[in-house]
């Protein structure tokens, strides 16, 4: 991967540990607090990016979740609550608000006379397309100026980085 001799701000925090603690090693707080930063800084972007199609990040996951899982006619909430990292309050009260947008409909489970299946409407599944584009472009747009084989190399040392984390 390429290096880079310019700093940013968690080079100042970890010089000022190094100074009040040089008996400990702050690498590691770096590398953590820069995919903090990161992680604030893309998900403002998306966040910003999402506001022309009137939907929030966490609306968008659950509509993608539901448009991307074709081979069903919809998904329980438990299944959404499997694909997007929410409380079951949480969840409830973002399906009550996509229902009454008109967005999500909730219909009786053929497999379970006690459950509930969330599906797309035509206007959900509109929506969620045109904001689609948006998240995709934002995603290119955001992404480092790299090349390429540095950046599928980031990418594979974050996925090995967040599947140690799932097994925590």
């Amino acid at each position: 991967m390429t290096t880079t001799a310019a700093t940013d701000c968690v080079d100042d925090v970890l010089a000022g540990w190094r100074r009040v603690h040089p008996n400990l090693d702050p690498e590691a707080l770096g590398l953590v607090g820069r995919v903090l930063i990161l992680a604030k800084s893309l998900e403002a972007s998306v966040e910003t990016a999402l506001q022309k199609h009137d939907m929030s990040l966490g609306q968008f996951d659950i509509l993608a979740t539901l448009r991307r899982n074709t081979e069903h006619r919809g998904l329980t909430p438990t299944q959404l609550l499997q694909s997007v990292v929410l409380s079951s309050g949480g969840m409830t009260s973002r399906l009550d608000k996509l229902e009454a947008a008109g967005l999500i409909e909730r219909e009786a489970d053929p497999t379970d006379r006690r459950g509930t299946i969330v599906v797309l409407t035509a206007k959900g599944k509109k929506k969620i397309d045109a904001a689609t584009v948006t998240r995709f472009e934002e995603a290119r747009q955001s992404a480092p100026d790299m090349p390429e084989a540095d950046r599928q190399q980031l990418e594979e040392l974050l996925r090995t980085w967040s599947i140690q984390r799932e097994e925590i």
